[in-house]
């Protein structure tokens, strides 16, 4: 893991006082300038340390790993190259002051009936068991409630939704309910290759979701600021940027959406302190010596053969010959690496969302507002940021107590350059601005802050983008490649990820002997 480390004189509070404090800070996370030497020529080559795999996995995201697993498990010789120190992608995790805390995603909803590889796969990693062929997630592992709260005109609410202000806006949510049951009935599932793709869904695709909330003449202000904090949490964009597909297959794919609080019944997801990086640390397991850490994939060249991948390790150029490829990058990666142009990666439109991530190490808990306990996830209405999530919820020691917060930002995609460019205290500066106002305190109670930044975070899924053609045919591979990534859903999460890695592997399996 690379880390900057530095001493912050954070102003508290500058509108009203003067006194300032010494915290600790820096970069948690990926260095973005490893990747970018992609930008630059290739090296001379001439020189290399000769390497080989039956196939070989470029990306130690979910997808990589998943991908790399199955194969491993049936027999066949992996190796897989990853440019960190850490494997995980956007679920990986780290440590602070001895706290495990999330990098990237932080949380699972429990898979449904359409995903039974990975309800599969969650028992074989102990998070849920199978007691006469029905599933269940283990229950230390499940939120704990209050799992959400909202702050919202001064007081913090149970959820994340408000109560409708009159009987207008309750008639408007029920027809957005009404309308995530007829979805439910075109067809939506999670992984979303599991449901059909037919002229309702396109039609769906080609408008964005705020086009077609105005047609339905939804405009109550509270659901659909809801409705774009759940878009922006799940795609990195709100409701006038991701289409209408994406908008209800949020709810569609899932539990649907409730009108009201009495009508909710959705069940706990799945989390734990460090976030996902609990299902990475036990899929990497059984990877260990095939997992070849520091690497940098510069170019890859299909021959008639094998495939051959140029990459820069730790020590020098390594020439890696392989009988198959698995490109577990994302698309945009993987069009800088191939040498040989590929038509679908050349017509490919795939925006991408920035994110800054904040985890906050605290001295003690925060002052309360009136109103709702203190909860897992914790939302302003209406912030530009996505709230915070409390590492100390799932302790099952009542006691308050130091902790860390752990703050979501999807940033403008405009605003990916500064990722880059500006230094991480102004960052933290622009981040504690979103929650001053609700948690004055904060800044006293803040001791040490560790940012993490991803510039090219999650596709969004704009209007157009899940109906390419293009996904369909990566998705189907190219002679001895293999993609797989969640990119090729069209959107970034968890179960597609899975998806994508287990459809790779599953490809490479079946095809004839003479062809692997």
């Amino acid at each position: 893991m690379l880390t900057r480390r530095a001493a912050l004189t954070l102003p508290l509070l500058a509108a009203c006082t003067q006194k300032a404090r010494e915290l600790e800070g820096g970069w948690l996370g990926p260095d973005p300038a490893l990747a970018h030497r992609l930008r630059e020529p290739l090296p001379d080559a001439r020189t290399v340390k000769q390497r080989r795999a039956q196939v070989l996995v470029l990306g130690g995201g979910v997808a990589g790993l998943v991908c790399a697993r199955q194969l491993r498990a049936a027999g066949v010789e992996v190796a897989l190259l990853e440019l960190d120190q850490r494997v995980g992608g956007h679920s990986r995790g780290a440590e602070l002051a001895g706290q495990p805390v999330p990098l990237g995603a932080h949380y699972l909803p429990q898979p449904g009936p359409e995903a039974p590889e990975l309800q599969d796969l969650l028992v074989e990693l102990g998070a849920a068991t199978r007691m006469q062929g029905r599933w269940q997630a283990v229950e230390a592992y499940q939120c704990h409630a209050p799992a959400e709260r909202l702050f919202h005109r001064g007081a913090w609410l149970p959820g994340l939704l408000p109560p409708a202000a009159d009987e207008a806006a309750q008639a408007q949510r029920r027809r957005f309910a009404a309308a995530v049951r007829a979805a439910q009935q075109l067809g939506f599932a999670l992984p979303s290759t599991r449901a059909p793709w037919t002229d309702g869904h396109r039609a769906l695709d080609a408008q964005s979701f705020a086009q077609w909330l105005q047609a339905q003449g939804l405009d109550e202000p509270d659901l659909r600021t809801y409705l774009d904090y759940c878009c922006r949490d799940d795609y990195g964009a709100g409701l006038a940027r991701v289409s209408a597909w994406a908008g209800l297959h949020y709810f569609a794919s899932r539990h649907g959406f409730a009108a009201s609080a009495e009508e909710a019944h959705e069940q706990p997801v799945l989390t734990w302190p460090q976030g996902n990086a609990w299902l990475v640390e036990r899929l990497a397991a059984p990877l260990t010596e095939a997992i070849h850490r520091q690497r940098l994939a510069l170019a890859v060249n299909e021959e008639r053969e094998g495939v051959s991948v140029l990459a820069q390790g730790p020590e020098g150029l390594e020439q890696w010959q392989a009988h198959q490829v698995v490109l577990a990058t994302p698309l945009f990666i993987a069009r800088r690496l191939l040498r040989r142009p590929d038509a679908a990666l050349d017509t490919l439109q795939l925006p991408r969302a920035p994110w800054l991530i904040a985890n906050l190490r605290l001295d003690g808990p925060l002052l309360q507002r009136r109103g709702a306990p203190p909860a897992w996830d914790n939302v302003i209405h209406g912030s530009a940021a996505l709230g915070y999530v409390d590492a100390r919820h799932q302790s099952l020691d009542p006691r308050p107590g130091p902790t860390v917060l752990t703050a979501y930002w999807a940033l403008p995609e405009a605003r990916r350059a500064e990722l880059l460019s500006r230094p991480w205290r102004d960052w933290l500066a622009e981040l504690l601005a979103h929650y001053t106002g609700v948690h004055p305190d904060l800044p006293e109670r803040l001791m040490e802050a560790r940012l993490t930044r991803w510039g090219h975070a999650m596709a969004i899924p704009a209007p157009g983008v899940r109906g390419q053609a293009a996904l369909a045919a990566l998705r189907q591979g190219r002679g001895r490649l293999a993609f797989a990534h969640s990119d090729l859903a069209g959107y970034s999460v968890f179960e597609e990820a899975f998806e994508a890695g287990r459809a790779a592997a599953e490809g490479l399996l079946t095809r004839p002997a003479r062809a692997r």
